[in-house]
């Protein structure tokens, strides 16, 4: 798995993506990944992530925009030196794609809200890699 990361704010975000030919079904065009995200909090303020904007590519040129409250469910608060880590996934029509993004944060202090960004990262099915 290749993991990359972005750093806003002393937020940093790292991904890492992995195909899941278990769950997928080639013959339909239907192609799963999951990625797993670790968010660190480097700053010295107690954050809150508030919900997520994805946008997501894929080869056959389709393109969607995902926008949601929190991750998996939750709006984890993560204090200064502490990470969140969450598991997700996304399907594509084709064997190729990408996604990145952003997370709205609250910084709970003085309730100052700002994005960080997701870093981009490819969905690509091995098989096609040759």
């Amino acid at each position: 798995m290749v993991s990359v990361s972005a750093i806003t704010e002393g937020i940093i975000v790292s991904a890492e993506v992995q195909y899941r030919p278990e769950y997928s079904h080639p013959s339909n065009q239907e192609y799963i990944f999951t990625y797993h995200i670790t968010i660190e909090n480097c700053s010295k303020y107690t954050i809150q992530l508030l919900s997520r904007h994805w946008y997501i590519f894929e080869m056959s040129n389709i393109r969607r925009e995902v926008n949601g409250e929190g991750v998996v469910g939750q709006q984890p608060i993560i204090e200064p030196g502490q990470s969140h880590q969450y598991t997700s996934a996304c399907n594509l029509n084709s064997t190729f794609g990408n996604m990145h993004g952003t997370y709205t944060m609250l910084r709970v202090s003085d309730d100052r809200l700002f994005e960080v960004k997701i870093p981009i990262f490819a969905m690509e099915v091995p098989f096609k890699l040759n």
